[in-house]
């Protein structure tokens, strides 16, 4: 039976540890990190990997990190196409070490923290892998089959490779957001090492790691973006970069998690029509069928006030943005529909007249087409039940958010933001303000210093982050 992690972090707990950046990884864009041990190595038979890592893209095989010297020789742990977790190991025909787990990992709205636990010197044989996650050990597997005593595994060894986001001779990436990578050798650590379980909500969280970092340890923070891969360990164990730049620096983390969109299946139309996503669950990527659909975020709203970015990739009849009601969203799960003429409570601005249309009347307003680049800049005031239109940064219809004026009436309800699409060729940018594929500048931040916009949010209004949810009533 599938178990979901609903009880996976999501960052909404202030910890008093903060955990500043994250990478965004994309298989499309085949972006890894990697570096060579050398002839010193460090210990290859005992040793703890702990990161923290947040999906966006699901049933695929996705590679989070590996080491190994060739596509023969390679210890990998992956998600696999089921979303379930492999760890494998495999140095010859006769020495392989294969788990995989029973649970699945389909929140793409949550972090979960990994820790691979290695010490293939005990005398136990089921001790010598030990795989947590939030935590908790992992006990039930489909497959597993042990480490031979002492055996030498490949991660630290002389030579070999560690990799992030794929594995050696591997060509199924990660597609995500990692953060707060800690290799550890010589050691097989608890999961305590590097997080806890908050006293008041039950989430595991992240803490500080005290420890040391013996010979070849490393520690990736990812906080310069000039220089991603540094190793903040002491080691000097920098990893080189594979199509990875500054802009893939996110602040997206396990401890102010930003808004996606939801890219689990759940809440939108499936089968013909499926949507998919990619860069980090921002780009709105292709679907499969046409006829009027929308997607939904992985946060909603109930109380303040809320900002976000789409840029306009055509100027088309086809295309809107808005948000919606989150009660609609459940009766409307299998149906083609789009804001403003199918759903009460529904609205959204077209991108081919710059008309805002509201509810089943469909009732459209003043507006001037958009223009391919154009960045529409979504405000909703969940006090006052109004929302607001920017094109470029002029809200349209004399719209001032920041002075409660001219907007457009929404329900009394929890909302969510929402974007709604007719053909297979629409391929959409946009913001929560934890990353954007965007290439425009985008260096304001809302007022308590979260998020990256290409406009500032108007004055009360915040970026999609849980910092500002727990803080803000949303």
């Amino acid at each position: 039976m599938e178990t979901l992690q609903r009880t996976a972090n999501r960052g909404s707990v202030s910890t008093g540890y903060d955990i500043d950046n994250s990478t965004k990884f994309e298989a499309d864009n085949t972006e890894r990190m990697y570096r060579a041990w050398g002839a010193g190595g460090g210990n290859d038979q005992t040793w703890t990997v702990s990161l923290w890592v947040k999906r966006t893209e699901l049933g695929t095989l996705q590679h989070i990190w590996g080491a190994g010297v060739s596509g023969n020789d390679v210890l990998l742990v992956s998600f696999q196409t089921d979303n379930t977790l492999k760890f494998r190991s495999t140095k010859d025909a006769s020495n392989d070490c294969v788990y995989v787990t029973n649970r699945v990992f389909r929140d793409t709205s949550a972090w979960y923290h990994i820790v691979v636990a290695v010490d293939t010197t005990s005398g136990t044989a089921g001790n010598r892998l030990r795989i947590y996650i939030n935590g908790v050990e992992e006990t039930s597997f489909s497959t597993e089959t042990d480490f031979a005593q002492n055996d030498n595994t490949l991660h630290n060894a002389n030579s070999s490779y560690m990799e992030i986001a794929t594995a050696i001779g591997e060509a199924d990436r990660f597609c995500g957001y990692i953060a707060e990578v800690i290799s550890i050798s010589g050691s097989q650590l608890a999961p305590t090492t590097f997080g806890e379980t908050d006293s008041g909500t039950g989430i595991w969280i992240p803490k500080q790691y005290t420890g040391s970092f013996p010979q070849n340890s490393v520690f990736l923070e990812f906080k310069d973006s000039s220089s991603l891969g540094t190793d903040t360990s002491g080691n000097d164990q920098t990893f080189t970069l594979q199509n990875i730049s500054a802009a893939d620096q996110a602040t997206d983390t396990p401890t102010n998690n930003f808004c996606t969109w939801l890219s689990d299946g759940t809440l939108f139309n499936v089968g013909t029509d499926n949507e998919t996503f990619n860069e980090g669950g921002t780009r709105y990527k292709t679907r499969a069928g046409t006829g009027w659909t929308a997607v939904y975020p992985t946060q909603s709203f109930a109380g303040g006030k809320w900002y976000m970015e789409v840029k306009v990739n055509e100027n088309s009849a086809t295309n809107m943005y808005g948000a919606m009601p989150v009660k609609r969203i459940n009766s409307l799960q299998y149906q083609e529909y789009h804001h403003g003429q199918d759903v009460d409570g529904s609205i959204g601005i077209y991108a081919n007249n710059g008309q805002i249309y509201y509810g089943t009347a469909g009732s459209g307003g003043s507006g001037s087409a958009l223009s391919a680049g154009d960045i529409v800049g979504l405000a909703i005031d969940m006090e006052n039940y109004k929302m607001y239109f920017a094109v470029n940064n002029t809200y349209v219809e004399s719209g001032n958010p920041a002075g409660g004026s001219n907007g457009r009436d929404i329900e009394p309800e929890p909302y969510v933001f929402s974007t709604c699409h007719y053909t297979t060729t629409t391929v959409e940018d946009t913001n929560f303000g934890g990353y954007t594929a965007m290439s425009n500048t985008h260096t304001n931040t809302d007022e308590n210093g979260y998020g990256s916009f290409v406009y500032a949010p108007p004055s009360g209004f915040l970026a999609c982050c849980t910092k500002n949810l727990a803080e803000n009533g949303g």
